[in-house]
């Protein structure tokens, strides 16, 4: 069955099927707190059969939501501790952050930026405030690189999409301009000839960073979306979570990382889940993750190979964690290196 509209309420959630009657009222709480959405895209690719679905795991609401543990934050990566002006976060010297819009097609359960998007959360900037971001930018010289995230930029509509980009058309030293977004795989229609002129609209260099985290996101539809960007000329790269239950296993995560080469998407980073609130019962630990991200090297092809990382909580930026290969700290001239199959050998060959 595929809804005829997205869900935004736990009633839906009943009516749907997707959550027992008699879970309701703890989800009904955690509705009350954070955003719900599901597209009917979404809705149609979850198996109401298999109460431990992934695609459901990472968008039904659960009422473990509400346990939170004294490391989580509702900043967890430091976005405000580098926002000058409301819109821009510059974390990085040669790139800034752009959130225009606070809204997303889907609402993450496990989303490190929980606190602030959906109706609840900051909104989407308005005329003067977006001013004043692009005015920031155009300040700063060093700013070579222009992320649009927020909130899913894709969600906004190609008329104001345009205008965005026409406002960065005009900043010389900005040569490339990102976006993060899911749509392609929720909502795979808006990706049409209006969407792609607007991306194209500032004449820059622009690249489509896709999150999907399994496989069976990456349907034919989904694909055909994909390919509509790459046939334009957008470079495509993915962002992937780490996340228990959903992809925590090489296989899938292989299977998935497979997905996005076949649809000329370049893997790029699989990230270690964030210390956001209630999201305990996704994460994993690091040692974990990186035992599985150390059994697709050598398994699957180089092309298919994710960037292991983690956000370091209070705004640090982020740390490549995965497990090296290299042990020793060369005394004698010698490493050890370990391959794909886990056999260990001298560097240089003794």
């Amino acid at each position: 069955m595929t809804a005829a509209r997205s869900l935004k309420a736990a009633d839906d959630l009943v009516s749907a099927g997707l959550i027992e009657p008699e879970k309701l009222a703890s989800i009904r709480a955690v509705a009350d707190r954070y955003a719900i959405a599901l597209t009917p895209t979404l809705v149609s690719l979850i198996d109401r059969t298999d109460r431990q679905d992934p695609i459901a795991r990472q968008f039904v609401p659960d009422p473990a939501e509400l346990l939170t543990t004294p490391e989580e934050h509702a900043d967890p990566i430091g976005d405000q501790v580098h926002s000058p002006v409301k819109g821009i976060v510059h974390r990085y010297p040669d790139r800034v952050l752009l959130k225009a819009v606070h809204i997303c097609p889907v609402y993450c359960r496990f989303c490190f930026r929980r606190e602030m998007v959906g109706p609840q959360g900051d909104g989407t900037l308005a005329p003067d405030e977006l001013s004043a971001a692009l005015a920031y930018i155009r300040e700063h010289a060093e700013i070579w690189e222009v992320i649009l995230t927020g909130g899913d930029p894709l969600v906004l509509s190609p008329r104001r999409l345009a205008a965005i980009m026409r406002g960065l058309a005009e900043i010389p030293h900005v040569k490339i301009v990102r976006f993060h977004t899911r749509v392609p795989v929720v909502e795979p229609d808006r990706i049409d000839a209006a969407m792609i002129a607007a991306l194209k609209e500032s004449g820059k260099v622009v690249y489509i960073a896709l999150h999907a985290n399994h496989p069976r996101e990456m349907t034919d539809a989904a694909r055909a979306a994909c390919a509509r960007l790459v046939d334009a000329g957008f470079p495509m790269v993915s962002q992937t979570v780490l996340l228990r239950g959903v992809n925590d296993d090489p296989t899938v995560l292989g299977d998935l990382m497979k997905c996005f080469v076949e649809t000329r998407i370049k893997p790029y980073y699989l990230h270690h889940p964030d210390l956001a609130p209630g999201t305990g019962h996704f994460r994993l630990d690091i040692a974990e993750g990186q035992r599985i991200v150390s059994a697709l090297r050598g398994n699957i092809s180089g092309l298919c190979q994710p960037t292991y990382v983690l956000d370091i909580p209070g705004g640090h930026g982020k740390a490549v964690i995965g497990e090296s290969a290299v042990r020793g700290d060369g005394d004698g001239g010698c490493y050890s290196v370990s391959d794909f199959r886990g056999e260990e050998h001298a560097y240089p060959p003794k």
